[in-house]
Parts: structure tokens; C-alpha cells; sequence
């Protein structure tokens, strides 16, 4: 027990010191977590023994992280994706197999030896890719969603390795255990080890093909009917109790329950639990499920990712070093190139051929499952499997400086990107970025009679309105020669909408320099926005969500007993007193310091507080004079 404690006190030790620092510097969690894997292992030597154990356990992130993916997937959704799940992951599985492959042959190994390796270096890693996606916010653009179909169909494609993995056998080879190397046999447990099987596991394994396959039918089947027509009333039932942690429980149950039955029938439980996320993607307890999974996923995949950083063999690094980088190295470019030859016939270009392409060069955790297994058959040696695990697990460790290279490429080169529409009208009002915001925007300037130019880097949002019938131009509109040719030197008003706080700060400030008499309109995200576009040159600036939130503050006053005149007269004052200290405030900040370490600007900030408190006070006591008065 003393032992347990002792290292889970240094595996959480390790994260708390390394990874909020890794994040504070820009490197992300994900190489936090390796980093302090790396720290506490080969660096210290306070973990090893008890890696493989750990890393198996810590796996089961991953189940949770799927599950949690396809709640916010409906199944329409994933029957969209049919084309990238068939053509783009596919095409990635068997292209990158074949060269990893090939190459490996031409080294010297046999053929059936490099078939084994490109199927399992052909895989990448759907814990540190979709962990990074997600905190970049990557997920819905379309280098994401490529990204996303091929992880899962590599995670289908597990299934169909480990039925072929046993075909490619050496001749006379005998099955070894893959616990000579430090990783568990795939499929026992700690109970096989120790002579006593499961009961249910033998009976399963007994039956015989045609049983096992209906088996198989009829367990996806329960996922999905269960998923539709039992949750609902189980969830009502145990939420009927109002105990907190009987939600966690039936969360936790249903990720665990539908994990085994796949293992059950020799599926992937991440598969399985991403199937069951689809279906109760429409559910109303979704938000729930995601609630109460959420910090367990967050848990596990951290400890996953420092296992991984643990179980790396300094002692191969250190007697081969060349071999071992050349290795990894290389495979990182090949994946690469072929990823980047993909993106070509699936037209993803500029930023998402970039997060493509080096988003998925490295290999996968479920590479550790298969060298395992491949030890298991005899297929891989013990020096090859250690080495295979060095380089799989090397490969991992470089990922998010791959994704830090993406946005440097992203920030630089442009020259992949669509060429610009040539602009052959100009307006009196230039909108830049014609999104939700810009939308709105435009058809009230438009169907007002006054002439526009629509600017926009999305050439999906102009060809959809274009389908409506609204003229726009692609283009970025942080290029001061784009504006030029929109009409800059002529027009009266440009409105700045786009999504990017930095390209708002760009186009503000050229159009400034270039018109400093023509009237900006600019987007804000949040508060410090503001003072950055005040800073620029912005006359009227509009924060994104507070006119609605203001509007929604007058309903909440009409339904607790304001009349609706007192509402009104109250949010009016209330929208007119902070633009005002917006302003004021926009004098006291200081770029590139937090608000909250400001003393000046806390200390405006309360006292404008108390003013606007007085402000709505009088305003509702001359609100009901007024109205005695009427009567």
C-alpha cells in the first residue's frame, strides 16, 4: 500500500510541477505530461517497475476520450464522414503500410518482418492528436475533421491487424510472451498470470466462428437499440435519487459496460465506446455523460502520456543514437509526404494541409498493443521490438513540436493558399468577413440602399453566399493591396468582422494608417480586445455578445416584476454608462499586462461599478415618477 501511494505521490508530483509550466511557455499539455514522464523515469529513475501496468490502465483515457467525441457527433454527422472514413483513411492506412514497408525491406529485414512494422508504424496517435486538436480549438476545421477520420479509421483498422498479424508468422517461429520486454500480453489479464482464467473470457474464446460472429452482431446491436431506448428511463430512475455521484456512476458505467463487451468478442472498446457516444449524441442527458466523463478522461490521458515519456529506453538512445533518430526521423517523412500527397484529391490546402499533414506523422499507442502482439507470434525479435517501441514512443514525444511547426508554417507560408478573386466593384461600406457577425451587418447596410464590398478568406462561406445572392470576393482582408482594390481610398465605412482578433488588429490598423478619416466599425471578442482595437484606431467597436446579453438582462427584469418601460429605461442606461467606461477604462490599460495585476485600472474599475449601481437606481426612481405622474 506504502509503495502505491509513494508513486502515485510522484506521478502526480511530476504533473503539477511540469505541466502547468509547459503550458505557461506555450509547449502545451501534452509534451507537459511527456516531459514530466521523461523527468521522473529515465531522468530520475523514481518510475519504471511498474510502467506497463500503469500504461494499460492509463489507456483506457483514450475509451473515454472516443466516448466523449461522439456525444458531440450525431449520426448524420459520421454518416457524412463516409468518404474521408473510406477514402482518406484508408488510402493513409494501406499507402503508408506499403512505403514504411518497402523501405524497411530495403534495410534488410524480411518482407514479412516490414509488413508487420508498416502496419503498426502506420498508425498514429489519437490520445495526443485529438488531446491537442481539442485544446487548440482545431476540431471543426477541415484539416480537423480529416485529421479526425483518419484516427478513427485507424482505430477501426486495429481490428483487421491483429487477424493479419498472425498470417505473416515466420516459418518454425514459437509464440513469445511480450512480457520478456516489459509490456503485457494483449488479451491477459493479471488473473490468467496467476492460473485463473475467466470464466466468461474461455467461453467466448470456445465458441465456435459462425457463434462468435452473431455474438459480435447482436452486442453492437444492444449498443445501439440500449443506446436509443434504454438510457432515457435508466437515467431518469437514477436520477430520481438526487445523489450527485449515482450520475457519475451510471456514467462511468456505461463507458466500462460497453468496453467489455467489445473486448468480450475481441473488438476495440474505443470503437465501441465512440459507437454508443453517436447514439446518444441527441440524448438530453448529454451534457451530463460529458460533465461527469470529462475529468476522468483528463486524468487518464495524462497519466497515459507520462508512461510514455517513463517507458522510453535511454539505454538503446544512448548505445545507437544515429540508428534510432535516423529511424524516427524517417518515419515522421514518409508519413508526411504521404499525408501531404492526400491532401491534394481531398483539397485541403493553406492551414489545414499543414495540421494534416505533421498532425498525424508520428506513430500511435496502439502500436504498443501490436508490437506486443507481433512479439506474441514470434514475428518481431526482442531487440526489434525494443527498438520499434523506442522509435514508436520518440515519435510521440515530438508531436506538439510538429503542431508548434504547423503554426509556424501556417503564420508563413501562403503560397499553397487559393489565389485572390479580382475586385471589380467598390462600395461605400467595406465589410471584412462576412461570418454570423458580418452577416447581419451587411443585409441591413445592403437593404438599406447603400453599396457594399464583401471581403472574406473563406471560399466556403463566399460560395454559400454567393448561393443566396450576395456578390462576395475571396481574399484575405489583412492584405493592404485587397483593401486597395475594394475601395479603401474611396469608401466611408469599413466594417471589420472577422473571426481572428489579431487579423481584426491588422486590418484596423492599416486602414487607419492608409484613411485616417474614414469611420472603422470593428468585432470584439472580450473586454482587452476592445482597448487593443481603441489602441488601433477603431471609432465604434462592438463586443460580440453583449448586445444579446444585454437583451437577455431586460428580459430577466420584465419577468421578476419590472414593468416593461422600467426594463427597457434600465438596459439602455446600462449599455450607455459602460460603453462610456469602456473608454475610460481603454486609457488605463496597459498592453501586454493583465487586467487583474493593473492596481490603476481595479481601482477605476470599482469605482465605475458604483457609478453605474447609482446610475440604474435613478434611473429606475425616474422611471416610476414618470409613471405616477401619467397616472
Amino acid at each position: 500500500m506504502e509503495s502505491i501511494l509513494l508513486q502515485a505521490s510522484i506521478y502526480l508530483g511530476a504533473a503539477v510541477l511540469v505541466v502547468p509550466l509547459s503550458v505557461r511557455i506555450g509547449l502545451g499539455s501534452v509534451l507537459g505530461y511527456l516531459a514530466a514522464g521523461i523527468l521522473v523515469g529515465p531522468v530520475l529513475g523514481l518510475a519504471g517497475a511498474e510502467t506497463s501496468d500503469l500504461q494499460h490502465f492509463a489507456e483506457f483515457g483514450v475509451v473515454l476520450m472516443l466516448f466523449l467525441i461522439g456525444l458531440e457527433l450525431e449520426p448524420r454527422t459520421l454518416w457524412d464522414m463516409r468518404q474521408r472514413l473510406l477514402g482518406l483513411g484508408g488510402s493513409q492506412v494501406v499507402l503508408t503500410t506499403i512505403a514504411i514497408a518497402f523501405a524497411l525491406w530495403g534495410l534488410g529485414l524480411t518482407w514479412q518482418v516490414a509488413v508487420t512494422l508498416g502496419l503498426i508504424l502506420s498508425l498514429s496517435s489519437t490520445a495526443i492528436v485529438l488531446q491537442t486538436l481539442t485544446e487548440k480549438n482545431l476540431m471543426r476545421t477541415p484539416g480537423g475533421r480529416g485529421t479526425f477520420a483518419v484516427l478513427l479509421t485507424q482505430d477501426i483498422a486495429v481490428v483487421p491487424m491483429l487477424a493479419l498479424i498472425p498470417l505473416l508468422m515466420l516459418p518454425g517461429a514459437e509464440g513469445l510472451t511480450s512480457d520478456t520486454f516489459g509490456i503485457s500480453n494483449p488479451g491477459v489479464t493479471a488473473a490468467d498470470k496467476a492460473g485463473a482464467a475467466e470464466p466468461l473470457m474461455t467461453l467466448v474464446e470456445s465458441l465456435p466462428g459462425w457463434a462468435t460472429t452473431a455474438l459480435t452482431l447482436a452486442i453492437v446491436a444492444a449498443i445501439v437499440l440500449g443506446g436509443h431506448f434504454l438510457t432515457r428511463p435508466i437515467f431518469r430512475f437514477v436520477h430520481a435519487s438526487r445523489l450527485p455521484e449515482m450520475s457519475t456512476f451510471i456514467s462511468l458505467l456505461v463507458v466500462l459496460g460497453i468496453a467489455f463487451l467489445m473486448m468480450l468478442v475481441g473488438l476495440s472498446p474505443a470503437l465501441g465506446t465512440f459507437v454508443a457516444g453517436v447514439v446518444l449524441a441527441n440524448s438530453e442527458f448529454r451534457h451530463q455523460l460529458e460533465a461527469d466523463i470529462k475529468p476522468f478522461k483528463g486524468l487518464l490521458l495524462g497519466l497515459f502520456f507520462m508512461t510514455v515519456g517513463v517507458g522510453i529506453d535511454t539505454r538503446i538512445l544512448t548505445v545507437q543514437p544515429f540508428t534510432v533518430v535516423a529511424l524516427t526521423l524517417g518515419l515522421i517523412a514518409i508519413k508526411a509526404v504521404i499525408l501531404l500527397v492526400l491532401t491534394i484529391p481531398f483539397k485541403l490546402r493553406g492551414h489545414d494541409r499543414f495540421l494534416f499533414t505533421l498532425g498525424l506523422a508520428q506513430a500511435g499507442e496502439f502500436g504498443f498493443l501490436l508490437v506486443s502482439f507481433a512479439r506474441q507470434q514470434g514475428i518481431l525479435s526482442l531487440p526489434q521490438g525494443r527498438l520499434t517501441l523506442l522509435v514508436i514512443s520518440l515519435s510521440m514525444l515530438l508531436t506538439p513540436l510538429l503542431f508548434i511547426l504547423v503554426e509556424k508554417l501556417a503564420t508563413r507560408i501562403k503560397g499553397d493558399d487559393l489565389p485572390a478573386d479580382e475586385i471589380n466593384e467598390k462600395g461605400r461600406v467595406i465589410i471584412a468577413g462576412i461570418g454570423r457577425f458580418g452577416q447581419v451587418v451587411h443585409r441591413l447596410v445592403r437593404m438599406s440602399g447603400l453599396s457594399t464590398v464583401v471581403l472574406d478568406a473563406d471560399m466556403k462561406t463566399i460560395e454559400t453566399m454567393r448561393r443566396f445572392g450576395v456578390k462576395g470576393f475571396f481574399g484575405d482582408p489583412t492584405r493592404p493591396e485587397l483593401l486597395e482594390a475594394a475601395g479603401l481610398a474611396e469608401a466611408s465605412v469599413l466594417v471589420v468582422a472577422v473571426d481572428s482578433p489579431e487579423s481584426a488588429l491588422r486590418i484596423v490598423a492599416h486602414a487607419r494608417s492608409a484613411r485616417p478619416d474614414i469611420h472603422i466599425v470593428a468585432r470584439a471578442r472580450d473586454r482587452v480586445h476592445v482597448y487593443e482595437l481603441y489602441q488601433a484606431g477603431a471609432n465604434d467597436i462592438v463586443r460580440e455578445t453583449f448586445d444579446s446579453s444585454v437583451r437577455a438582462g431586460r428580459y430577466v427584469l420584465e419577468n421578476m416584476g419590472f414593468t416593461d418601460y422600467e426594463a427597457a429605461r434600465m438596459s439602455q442606461t446600462y449599455f450607455k454608462v459602460d460603453r462610456g467606461a469602456m473608454r475610460d477604462l481603454a486609457s488605463l490599460w496597459n498592453p501586454g499586462q493583465p487586467v487583474h495585476l493593473n492596481d490603476a485600472y481595479i481601482a477605476r474599475a470599482r469605482q465605475l461599478d458604483a457609478d453605474l449601481e447609482l446610475a440604474l437606481v435613478a434611473e429606475l426612481d425616474g422611471a416610476r415618477a414618470n409613471d405616477k405622474a401619467a397616472e
